[in-house]
């Protein structure tokens, strides 16, 4: 692996260089550009959940002022298909098409697009489409969808099932047959939405001179955009170019295209000019992918001594009909991931996805992961009450030791390093865990509802590749250009922490460039924890291999033999002989004219690293959760959370406390308020911010953050992913301690959200 020249900046805690164009008004998201002769797309939508369209027509509306065109699904039916990776063998995906022709299968689901010079006109054309439905069954809970008697959505396939996979490890029947207790629970994870700061939106213009197609778009992924999207017109990938500004989070749900997106850049190719389209709040929640919203039965058999002996599991999605590219990731995390820190002699896990008439799950911040997290925790805790240990002794006993990795669970992982027991006593210890069972007993004599709960978790990050660019300039300035797409997570500033520490200059010399396809070779993008370990670790083995050609031109330049020259900050030196040194503007400088090169080098400093790791880095962590419950009104106040993550090496402390910070704002959002409901009729019932609820910043409680540091040996720089940390770690301790609380009325589990009217009632039960 690469190795620093120092370490003066990975580990420092920086300020984010890209803060002040945000914080005084001028970054630039997809609305903010505005092209000459500029159109704007509305999309008539579908109000039924499931539909035949038996009258169409748009004759009124491309009569309307300002309409420039209206298409529907006809019109395009040649364009895609949309990608799915099929992950799951012998996949069952139905059709997705750009604009619905004939059936509607999910509500929302657009069959005409209109075209006009402001989106205001464009709307109200929209109003002007008659058109008259025959409404069909819907199928919105999966496993109702799976059952016998469900309507088929696609007579093609035979039944509602998309997929099904089973893991099976060791001797799954006699490991409960021989348990002493054996603990069963059924968790319905409810649906989420990414509330994203800004909603999808792309603004796609063709040269019909040069035959090029430019797109700017909000993703996480903008060569993925540009092939997809290209793949869907047919149009050569090397004659479009995605550009992502500034983008206003994403949390997975921006990792591909969506057929807007395929839809806006048909119409910019068949108009001649820039077309335009932006989600409004109501579109984004209903349209854009959902995470979660899986429901997992699952049983843990354990010995009276506290022994995890077997793990059975059956997990179900709800993928609805036209599926996202990631539909599959959050069944397969889920079930892969169910171990945990755990080990597991034996174990039977079945992940089905189910095709129902609703918006597309997908990846959502963990995709899978927290959905995993939490049913085993909750698990564990209900088996160490069911044989009267405590829960942190339970875990103690079973986790994976240290000497046992690398180490493959019964799912097949490999996890790369790990100390489970350091960081669980790390929580332990800040929470005075001890002095909190005594408070609580108190508590409870006094007639108290109190409840402490606690999870360890596993977060698998860093699957994949990504692409790296390191050139030092004839000034001696540096550039690096990465594959990975920022969309909050500060990549400037630790990315040039990372090249200033690996090539020997100060981060302000470096200038990093990203979300451009034009910029970089090929990137793979930014989601799943991945771009500290991969990016960083492409960028790091850049800045060396540019260092070493540095110092091969810098003997030359010294008159003096190779290994008498080392890499010093600013340059290089003679051994022992600080008057004898060279900048890097003189290396880059000769570098440039093809001068003082070594045999075999060619003019130029700069270096491409195509960077992928044997395997997936695995962060872990314990979190202790207090909870306090109001016997009157059933609402939980959260008193004290302690967290200690290990994400390896912390490039900069600062921006990560932040994403630990924003991921404990959407677990809290996702344990007490955040929910989409369907109604029986495929109709959603939390469709805009009036009905879904999401934490304000007064609502979430500071949490207690620590680290321990566990390097990973699969990148240059040892870092693992902490972005989903919160959203794995956090709900099961919460709901772990409102159970705990509420365990004297008899309440052994509880679904998310965890109102004060689901409290309760519960307690009133």
């Amino acid at each position: 692996m690469a190795a620093p020249l120092d370490s003066r900046y990975v580990g420092r805690p920086m300020k984010r260089r890209e803060d002040r164009k945000l914080l005084i008004g001028a970054g630039r998201y997809v609305d903010d550009f505005q092209l000459p002769g500029l159109t704007h797309v509305a999309l008539l939508r579908c109000p039924y959940a499931h539909a035949r369209i038996k009258r169409l027509d748009v004759e009124a509306a491309r009569k309307a002022p300002g309409v420039v065109a209206v298409v529907t699904g006809a019109e395009v039916g040649h364009l895609g298909p949309m990608p799915v990776n099929r992950i799951f063998r012998d996949m069952k995906v139905p059709p997705h098409p750009i604009l619905a022709d004939g059936v509607v299968h999910a509500l929302g689901v657009p069959i005409a697009a209109v075209v006009a010079e402001t989106p205001y006109l464009a709307r109200d054309a929209v109003e002007l489409i008659d058109v008259e439905y025959e409404p069909l069954p819907t199928v919105v809970d999966p496993e109702a969808a799976l059952a016998p008697d469900a309507p088929v959505l696609f007579p093609e396939f035979g039944s509602n099932r998309s997929f099904t996979q089973v893991w099976r490890h060791g001797d799954p029947q006699a490991a409960f047959a021989s348990a002493d207790r054996v603990v069963k629970l059924r968790v319905v994870q409810q649906r989420l939405a990414s509330v994203a700061l800004e909603p999808r939106g792309i603004l796609a213009v063709f040269d019909r001179v040069t035959e090029e197609l430019a797109i700017w778009t909000s993703t996480q992924a903008p060569f993925r955009m540009r092939a997809d999207i290209a793949a869907a017109l047919g149009f050569p990938e090397s004659r479009l170019r995605a550009i992502a500004p500034e983008v206003g989070g994403g949390f997975g749900v921006k990792t591909a295209p969506y057929r807007e997106d395929v839809l806006v850049a048909y119409l910019a190719m068949r108009l001649g000019r820039p077309v335009k389209w932006v989600s409004t709040r109501s579109e984004d929640l209903l349209m854009t992918q959902h995470g979660r919203g899986g429901v997992g039965e699952g049983e843990l058999a354990v010995t009276r001594d506290g022994k995890i002996v077997g793990l059975r599991a059956r997990v179900v999605y709800p993928l609805g009909t036209s599926l996202v590219n990631s539909a599959a990731v959050p069944p397969w995390n889920h079930a892969r991931l169910l171990p945990g820190a755990y080990l597991v002699p034996a174990c039977e896990i079945e992940a089905v996805g189910a095709l129902t008439t609703t918006t597309p799950i997908g990846a959502y911040r963990g995709a899978g992961r927290p959905e995993a997290a939490f049913l085993i925790e909750r698990l564990v805790e209900e088996a160490a009450r069911a044989i009267g240990m405590d829960p942190a002794e339970l875990r103690r006993k079973n986790f994976v030791p240290p000497d046992r990795f690398p180490f493959k669970t019964a799912t097949g992982q490999v996890y790369d390093s790990g100390n489970y027991e350091r960081a669980m006593d790390r929580a332990l210890q800040l929470a005075g865990y001890a002095e909190l069972r005594t408070e609580q007993a108190g508590a409870r004599a006094r007639g108290e509802i109190v409840g402490i709960g606690l999870s360890s978790y596993v977060e698998p990050c860093g699957l994949g590749w990504e692409s790296g660019s390191v050139r030092v300039e004839r000034t001696g300035s540096v550039t690096a250009v990465t594959g990975s797409s920022a969309h909050g997570q500060g990549h400037e500033t630790t990315f040039a922490q990372v090249v200033a520490d690996f090539l020997g200059v100060e981060p302000e010399a470096v200038a990093v460039r990203h979300g451009d396809t034009q910029s970089v070779a090929q990137g793979f993008g930014t989601f799943g924890s991945r771009s500290t370990a991969l990016g960083g670790g492409a960028l790091a083995k850049a800045a060396v291999e540019v260092r070493e050609k540095g110092r091969r031109i810098a003997a030359n330049l010294l008159e003096a033999a190779l290994d008498d020259v080392v890499s010093v900050p600013g340059g290089f030196q003679v051994v022992g002989v600080p008057a004898r040194q060279v900048g890097w503007k003189q290396v880059a400088d000769a570098a440039y004219k093809g001068q003082a090169l070594a045999p075999g080098d060619s003019p130029g400093l700069d270096a491409t690293i195509f960077f992928h790791a044997e395997g997936e880095m695995w962060s872990f962590g314990t979190v202790v959760a207090v909870v306090r419950v109001s016997r009157e009104t059933g609402k939980i106040t959260l008193e004290k959370l302690v967290w200690v993550d290990d994400g390896g090496t912390i490039v900069n402390p600062l921006l990560a406390e932040g994403q630990l910070h924003g991921g404990f704002a959407q677990a809290f959002g996702q344990v007490f308020m955040e929910q989409l409901v369907y109604d029986a009729d495929g109709q959603l019932l939390t469709g805009t911010l009036m009905e879904y609820a999401v934490p304000h910043a007064d609502d979430v409680p500071l949490p207690v953050l620590d680290k321990t540091v566990t390097p990973s040996p699969r990148n240059p720089l040892g870092a693992k992913g902490i972005g989903e940390a919160g959203c794995i770690g956090v709900p099961p301790a919460i709901v772990n301690a409102a159970v705990d609380a509420l365990a004297p009325y008899g309440i052994t589990h509880l679904d998310m959200p965890l109102t004060p009217e689901k409290v309760w009632v519960a307690i009133r039960a």
